[in-house]
């Protein structure tokens, strides 16, 4: 499809009444991948999420498969664009599936009752992020990395097929991280458009398959992950040096 995923022109986004933190950013995010957002601290990833979101004042074109996301409603863009953030603020031992249920509400509301096609969407959500097994289970009980794919699948039952992704592998072991990459890697398969930030360049390396990477709130670069990664873009925006083969290498074992 022509168009097809995130496009970003002219994106700019600022707190309040402060200058901008994201300055004119250009960038397309296609579907059928992984596109890593990365860049130093302070480099706009985060509020540029937010803008996409609409939780920060932004200007610019962002368009989702050539329609523009100003002609959508608060509702409407919720339906088709989700967010998965580093971390959760519930504190209510909710179970897993009533977590997960919350992404309804884009179509429903927060008080109307669930439909079939509501439960069979929370169902199909929670097996493509491997929480079936969780369901009953509190989420406030569930160690970081379950929690985290909880989130994922609370997204995917908003029937989003764009998702951003906040750090979503941050301060989780190498084996939670594994297996939301796993997720993000099934849903790239699917034809889904992920807006990744990430921090660690050799996770990024491993498991994206595009990279965006800005610094002072503009893009330095973007591409192949395998183009972006690379020792010049590198050395040019964090000003290091990049050791080619210095990386550890890991992989699921099987049956997890």
């Amino acid at each position: 499809m022509s168009g097809a995923g995130l496009s970003l022109r002219g994106v700019r986004a600022w707190h309040q009444a402060g200058a901008p933190v994201v300055r004119g950013v250009d960038l397309d995010v296609p579907r059928g991948a992984v596109t890593a957002l990365l860049g130093p601290n302070g480099a706009g990833k985060s509020t540029l999420l937010k803008a996409l979101l609409g939780l920060v004042d932004s200007d610019g074109q962002v368009t989702l498969d050539g329609q523009p996301l100003a002609a959508l409603t608060r509702w409407q863009r919720a339906r088709r664009m989700a967010y998965v953030p580093q971390r959760s603020l519930l504190t209510a031992p909710l179970p897993v599936w009533a977590v997960v249920e919350q992404g309804r509400f884009a179509h429903r509301g927060a008080l109307a009752p669930l439909e079939a096609t509501d439960h069979e969407a929370v169902r199909q959500a929670m097996a493509q992020a491997d929480v079936t097994p969780l369901a009953e289970r509190p989420f406030t009980r569930l160690s970081g990395g379950e929690q985290q794919r909880v989130l994922l699948a609370r997204a995917l039952a908003t029937g989003a097929d764009a998702l951003l992704l906040d750090e979503p592998t941050s301060s989780l072991d190498v084996h939670q991280a594994l297996r939301i990459h796993r997720c993000l890697a099934r849903l790239a398969e699917r034809g889904c458009c992920l807006l990744v930030v990430m921090h660690d360049l050799n996770e990024a390396r491993r498991s994206a398959d595009r990279a965006v990477v800005l610094q002072e709130g503009r893009v330095a670069c973007a591409g192949p992950i395998r183009e972006v990664i690379a020792a010049d873009p590198i050395r040019a925006v964090y000003g290091v040096e990049l050791i080619e083969g210095g990386g550890l290498g890991y992989r699921l074992s099987e049956g997890t």
